[in-house]
């Protein structure tokens, strides 16, 4: 056993790049190995601007023996009646290459049969790699590929050399113009000279030697040691930023951190602005007091270790100085327009070309989200402010910020809005109603944004549904899924009780373009994808499937209900003699449906009853009535359920004691009729026949 090292030197992979790379290399080596019988241990992967690579240990050094039995002619046809071979036998001997000697006879279920047992030699991992790595080099699938010079090959950016080792052996392959070699590069500037790795465990050490940190968790680690570090000697702390880490990470080789002021006076552009002009363009982290309050600093990560990092720093402040006067520049000049007058550009901005302008959704918006604050039960002074921010909620899409930095939507929204005089209301409104922004996101805080991000993704989603733009497989350009999840989140973390099937025909209607049967049809498409989100955060959130099932196929709103009513089921399942419970209810609903009688509306008559298990399940049936009605009332549905199961026992006993299909029409409906009364108690709730017992 010996650890195989493959890595790819190239010119500067970007960042994103980086990650998804050595994830794919790793796994696509191993299952290679797997497929060529080839047995290993685990991998570990390494990664920088200028190279990706991939361990793996305890590789067998060849393939493992593989012994099969080949099954032949009828033994009746491979011997004659003398027990000498045939042409046929011999024929078999030569396809499978053995002597004759080596044949022998099978018994099988079908007879007789020649049969040859055939033992593969495994072939040397290190030929069996040479001809699986070249193709392997070019199948990472990066975003984008470059080819160069006169090469045929494909890959993020030109390769510049190729390492490859089993143990101390070269594996042997080229990549275009490209030999494999046990030789690899140190840092680009602060050790540029090929050094010389005799075995793949020298690697990671050999290679900080010369500067180069290829472990992306050590690197990682280094950055935040160095950031934090950098920032103490600030008297501040760095803003919190993984994203960033991440993206430094993988910039950089050998990080060495330095710090760097800017002039106070920036300090008058909001701090998204300052903190989004330093990340974006520069990648520079954020400082702040220990207040949290903003600071004129800002730290970069360089890729090497100058000899005056005095002049490094002076570098990235002359550039960010310029980066900041911009910003200063935009900001002061929005500031002349009031955030209203910019509604009227949107006018100019597609929102989808068969959906109209994003002004056309503006309008949209405000008068759903009007509906949406009404049906909420918000007071008249709330439906003003969810209107007033419905209307201003895109109009900063034209203001010069947002054009710079497309990032800060909403966020510059709430600033304008701000210092036109709107109400913090309808400021916060705008910023929240993009929110959540990424799955697991914060959801609004305020109701005036619940509401308006409700208008605004319902509006989304039922324009692009309405014109056939509906998430495929993985494809989701308009991240439909997310908006929908996010739609839901909300609605439960508001408690909003309103049916959303109302605001989903309300914004269809917006449209004014679709006849009534295209508004059903969508309507039918959009409850179902709202229904299937809905059962993936359930069983996200842990509850079984069967129940979700269950409670889904009876009602999906409204939204916080359903949760409840999941919730309320899986208490019931835990209980000790639920299996009984729910072989009982299934039995009640799979008689009313196979019952070809109307019973749902049928009064029960008791002076029809011929035996004491039904006026005992009747009078039981009539005190639960009323205390699940008085829990259904206040959403109380576990207390709901555990009233329905008390009915168990009386149900037994009526099961035990009468037959419910009766030869006497009246005497049989009648029974029908009191177990569809029982069946319609726990059909609000959930549909036991889904339930899995």
């Amino acid at each position: 056993m010996d650890t195989v090292l493959l890595e790819i030197g190239s010119e500067e992979i970007p960042a994103g790049y980086i990650v998804p790379a050595l994830t794919f290399l790793a796994s696509n080596l191993m299952r290679k190995l797997d497929d060529a019988r080839v047995t290993h241990g685990k991998a570990r992967t390494y990664g920088t601007p200028k190279r990706i690579a991939v361990e793996i240990e305890g590789v067998a050094p060849q393939q493992t023996t593989l012994k099969t039995e080949i099954m032949g002619p009828p033994a009746k046809a491979g011997y004659d009646e003398n027990g000498k071979p045939t042409v046929a036998a011999e024929k078999f001997a030569e396809k499978v290459h053995l002597p004759l000697s080596d044949i022998h006879i099978k018994e099988t279920p079908k007879g007789r049969y020649l049969c040859a047992s055939v033992v593969e030699t495994g072939r040397g991992t290190v030929d069996i790699l040479k001809s699986l790595l070249p193709d392997m080099v070019q199948s990472i699938p990066f975003p984008k590929t470059m080819k160069w010079a006169d090469q045929r090959v494909q890959f993020a950016r030109p390769i510049h050399s190729i390492l490859a080792l089993y143990g101390s052996e070269i594996i042997p392959f080229d990549v275009g113009n490209i030999t494999s070699n046990r030789h690899t590069s140190g840092h680009r500037f602060m050790a540029p000279d090929k050094i010389s790795i005799s075995e793949p465990h020298e690697y990671v050490e050999a290679l900080r030697q010369v500067k180069v940190v290829a472990d992306v968790d050590a690197r990682r680690k280094m950055v935040l040691e160095e950031v934090s570090k950098t920032a103490e000697h600030l008297a501040g702390k760095v803003l919190p930023d993984n994203e960033l880490v991440d993206i430094v990470t993988n910039l950089v080789e050998y990080p060495v951190a330095v710090a760097g002021k800017f002039d106070e006076a920036f300090l008058e552009i909001p701090d998204k602005v300052l903190i989004t002009s330093m990340r974006e363009h520069q990648k520079y982290f954020a400082v702040v007091d220990q207040h949290g309050k903003l600071m004129p600093c800002f730290i970069a990560v360089n890729n090497t270790h100058a000899a005056d990092m005095a002049v490094v720093a002076k570098g990235h402040e002359r550039v960010l100085r310029a980066r900041l006067n911009d910003a200063r520049f935009f900001y002061r000049a929005d500031l002349e327009t009031p955030l209203d007058t910019c509604v009227e550009r949107l006018k100019g901005v597609l929102f989808q070309a068969k959906l109209g302008s994003v002004y056309d959704k503006t309008l949209r918006v405000q008068k759903l989200a009007e509906f949406i604050a009404a049906r909420a039960g918000l007071d008249d002074r709330t439906i003003d402010m969810a209107s007033r921010a419905a209307r201003l909620c895109k109009a900063d899409l034209v203001t010069q910020m947002v054009v710079e930095f497309p990032k800060l939507q909403g966020a510059m929204g709430r600033v304008y809005a701000a210092k036109s005089g709107e109400p913090e209301a309808v400021s916060t409104a705008i910023e929240e109603h993009y929110l959540p922004a990424y799955s697991g996101g914060p959801l609004p805080e305020t109701v005036t944004g619940a509401v308006l991000s409700i208008a605004d993704k319902i509006d989304s989603l039922c324009g692009c549904f309405s014109i056939g733009l509906t998430p495929t497989g993985a494809s989701d350009p308009y991240a439909l899924r997310r908006q929908a999840i996010g739609i839901i989140q909300i609605m439960l973390n508001q408690k909003f009780m309103f049916p959303l099937s109302s605001v989903l025909e309300t914004s269809l209607k917006l449209y004014e373009r679709f006849d009534t049967s295209h508004i059903s049809e969508t309507m039918l498409q959009l409850q179902e994808f709202l229904q299937n989100r809905m059962a993936f955060l359930l069983v996200e959130q842990g509850a079984a499937k069967d129940s979700v099932a269950a409670v889904l196929s009876v009602g999906a709103e409204p939204i916080p209900d359903v949760w409840n009513r999941v919730r309320a089921l899986e208490a019931l399942k835990s209980a000790p003699d639920f299996e009984p419970l729910a072989t009982a209810f299934k039995r009640v609903v799979n008689i009313i449906r196979k019952s070809d009688v109307q019973t749902a509306a049928q009064k029960v008559d008791t002076s029809l009853f011929q035996d004491a298990s039904e006026s005992g399940l009747y009078t039981a049936f009539q005190q639960v009535k009323t205390q699940v009605d008085g829990c259904m009332g206040r959403s109380d549905f576990s207390e709901a359920l555990r009233a329905i199961a008390s009915l168990r026992n009386a149900v037994d006993a009526f099961f035990d004691a009468v037959l419910v299909m009766a030869d006497d029409p009246a005497v049989r409906n009648n029974r029908l009729a009191l177990l569809a009364g029982i069946a319609s108690m726990f059909d609000s709730i959930a549909d036991f026949t889904r339930i899995s017992v």
